[in-house]
């Protein structure tokens, strides 16, 4: 038992110190760099589409799908961030292993505004362009020097993209909620 917990300590010891160099590399190497420009505006911009053009009666019901979207994004980022699939450089805040402006603004809004954007369209449809988008912007990422498929296909990401937008359609027409009753 003393043996498993001196290595969880050393672990923790060494994680510390590898933590401290990544702080370090951050703010001299990525901190106010253009790329780490380009992940603020990734999150301003589409911020400020879904305030200006979200459909204000539905928005409850789309931010849902969203907080769906956002939450399984940066947990499949973090998991395949810890697993060495992919690399994130230039990233907006330094403390989280995965890609902010992806995972918390980019993919959340434009499901929102897909399903909120004819409605009456198949969600296959729908979810076949996002998937798309993915396999377009993941390369133009690449190129531009943020992210690296260490050793992740494009494919892979279409897939798990297109059940995502499902997925999130799926909840954002659901019509289970009752009302709260305080009594």
């Amino acid at each position: 038992m003393i043996l498993q917990s001196s290595i969880f300590t050393d672990f923790y010891k060494k994680s510390l110190d590898l933590n401290k160099q990544i702080l370090h590399a951050w703010t001299e190497h990525s901190l106010f760099a253009w790329r780490w420009w380009i992940g603020i505006l990734l999150i301003v911009i589409p911020l400020i589409l879904w305030i200006k053009y979200r459909n204000r009666e539905s928005a409850d019901r789309l931010q849902y799908a969203g907080l769906f979207v956002a939450l399984a994004s940066s947990n499949l980022d973090y998991i395949g961030t810890f697993f060495g699939l992919w690399k994130y450089d230039y990233e907006i805040f330094p403390v989280l292993s995965h890609y902010i402006p992806f995972s918390f603004f980019v993919l959340p809004i434009t499901v929102m505004f897909f399903i909120q954007i004819r409605p009456k369209t198949t969600p296959f449809l729908k979810a076949l362009v996002y998937a798309i988008f993915s396999i377009i912007a993941l390369p133009i990422v690449k190129w531009i020097g943020i992210y690296d498929p260490v050793k992740w296909s494009y494919f892979y990401s279409f897939i798990i993209q297109f059940f995502i937008y499902l997925i999130a359609h799926y909840i954002s027409v659901k019509d289970k909620f009752k009302k709260l009753y305080f009594g």
